[in-house]
């Protein structure tokens, strides 16, 4: 039997549901990433074309990955809404609908880095019951009585008697005719299966939490770094309201990746290799590394996608092992002149060997601000590397460096429009004042950042509707390696001003001017506020 149009919707949604809710405790043995939203999503991520990532980077900021498997979710349900229409009229199209979305599902799976076949499990399991409830809603126990479908004509004399087995007649339309109590067990139906499925959805997502790797992090004891980082300088961190802070605090450190669930790697069972194109391949357990004499080193951290006067860059203490003494161990080859990173999930990174061997502060860090690196950014070991770009250098949940070639190997966002080389540029912010805040006549302290990583900054200039520059006053800084904080008291006057910032550094290039994308290598320009003066 059939149900009508709306039912017909609810009871595909409820099928979706239930596959989803299933899968998600089944993924807890084969590992979140084989989970069907999330296999899904990461193919988006890899596929999209990246005017629309930049898009949903510069929507949502650091809830990307939210907003992406919410979409996801809200055109599954709309699928499934159509799916349970079909299964309405025919049975078999709707079941070959959920068969095709447990396909798509499962092959998702598979695509990801490390997958293999018991990956697919948690959407063919959840399609398998899915297509189940889907049964039980069309022809099975909770289907609705009598049949929903009819003619919108009676039909002729010559052919009296019920519809035929093989559905409703072409043009015809659902009835709202249906038995009260078969729509309170309809529903009572739907509703008891989407409830169990959402707890049994959301066990599973809690069991995935507690098989982490939070309390191996908690019992990570850090080394005492053989070469302590520099403190801090008095009045390095001018401490105004708005002013990003000096350090970044851990939990305020901007995230970008493509990981929609963040690696659970275990400490006792991570291995680096140093391979490719060297004379004496290397692998290190994380005891091993620990073992060895740590450096701890400020770096300022920012990811290419930041445009101009935005938020994606961040300070902080982190505490490693020198990549440049790995490296040398490891003897690459003549011409391997890329270290190719790569991650748990199969991204990678392409960074220049001679810059890792140059002197200048890279490290497979181990911690960040005193404590183990958080497991969102890269926990057990990550790179960090002073004056690159993230894209090419900060690669988080790290287990290989491979030497090999920029001519033989393209990293992950080289195919997809970003250059393979990626030296951060000179950039300055405005934190305070911020746009369109109201002002009182008189002296206001205007302040922000300024950054050229390995570089340093040698001055910061002010100006106010387009007129002269004015040199701010910069607070110290710990190295070359980190941002800095810089103020120049404006004597403000009633109106509608805009204030622009620049930067110079310490080679003596002042920032351009020219206005240009994050793609393919970084934003440029000025930037500016506009505030109004009473």
């Amino acid at each position: 039997m059939s149900t009508p149009r709306g039912f017909a919707a609810l009871a595909g949604v409820t099928a979706a549901v239930v596959a989803i809710g299933v899968a998600e405790p089944v993924a807890v043995l084969t590992g979140p990433r084989s989970a069907p939203l999330i296999a899904v999503g990461g193919v988006v991520v890899d596929v999209v074309p990246e005017p629309l990532k930049q898009f949903a980077i510069d929507v949502f900021g650091r809830y990307d990955k939210i907003a992406l498997l919410v979409g996801t979710a809200v055109l599954l349900a709309a699928f499934a809404a159509g799916i349970g229409v079909l299964a309405a009229r025919r049975l078999a199209v709707g079941l070959a609908g959920i068969a095709a979305f447990a396909g798509v599902g499962a092959a998702a799976a598979l695509t990801r880095a490390g997958a293999d076949a018991a990956d697919a499990l948690p959407a063919l399991v959840g399609g398998g019951l899915g297509g189940l409830v889907l049964w039980a809603f069309v022809a099975g126990p909770w289907q609705l009585d009598p049949w929903p479908w009819q003619p919108p004509t009676p039909l002729p004399a010559a052919h009296p008697g019920p519809l035929p087995a093989g559905g409703p007649p072409v043009g015809s339309e659902p009835s709202e005719s249906t038995d009260p109590e078969s729509r309170r067990r309809f529903l009572h139906g739907a509703g008891l299966l989407a409830g169990t499925a959402t707890v049994v959805g959301l066990g599973g997502h809690w069991l995935a939490g507690r098989r982490g790797v939070s309390a191996a992090r908690e019992a990570v004891a850090l080394p005492t770094p053989a070469v302590a980082a520099p403190p801090v300088p008095p009045g390095a961190d001018l401490s105004l309201a708005q002013l990003a802070p000096y350090t970044t605090p851990n939990g305020g450190f901007y995230r970008i990746d493509t990981a929609l669930v963040v690696p659970q790697v275990d400490p006792q069972t991570w291995r680096l290799r140093i391979h490719g194109r060297v004379r004496n391949p290397i692998e290190l357990t994380f005891a091993e590394l620990l073992a060895r004499p740590m450096v701890e080193r400020y770096v300022t951290l920012a990811c290419v996608s930041n445009e101009v006067g935005g938020d994606l860059i961040g300070n902080a203490r982190w505490l490693g092992v020198p990549i440049r003494e790995l490296l040398d161990e490891a003897e690459p080859e003549e011409g391997a002149d890329q270290v190719v990173g790569r991650s748990v999930d199969g991204w990678t990174c392409g960074t220049p060997t001679a810059v890792l061997r140059d002197g200048r502060d890279a490290l497979l860090a181990v911690g960040m601000n005193g404590e183990p690196l958080p497991v969102e950014h890269g926990f057990p070991v990550r790179m960090v590397v002073p004056g690159l770009y993230g894209y090419v250098s900060a690669c988080k949940w790290v287990t290989e460096l491979e030497l090999t070639s920029f001519a033989d190997f393209d990293a992950y966002w080289v195919p997809r429009g970003w250059s393979a080389q990626g030296p951060v540029k000179t950039q300055s912010r405005i934190d305070t004042p911020r746009p369109r805040n109201r002002l009182t006549a008189g002296e206001v302290v205007v302040a922000g950042v300024a950054w050229a990583q390995h570089r340093g900054i040698s001055r910061v200039e002010v100006r106010v509707d387009g007129g002269a520059w004015q040199q701010a006053t910069l607070a110290p800084a710990v190295s070359v390696d980190t941002w800095v904080q810089w103020s120049w008291r404006w004597p403000a006057t009633p109106g509608e001003h805009t204030l622009q910032v620049r930067a110079t550094d310490r080679n003596g290039e002042t920032q351009t001017a020219l206005a240009a994308p994050v793609a393919p290598d970084g934003a440029t320009g000025w930037h500016r506020v506009t505030v109004t003066v009473r």
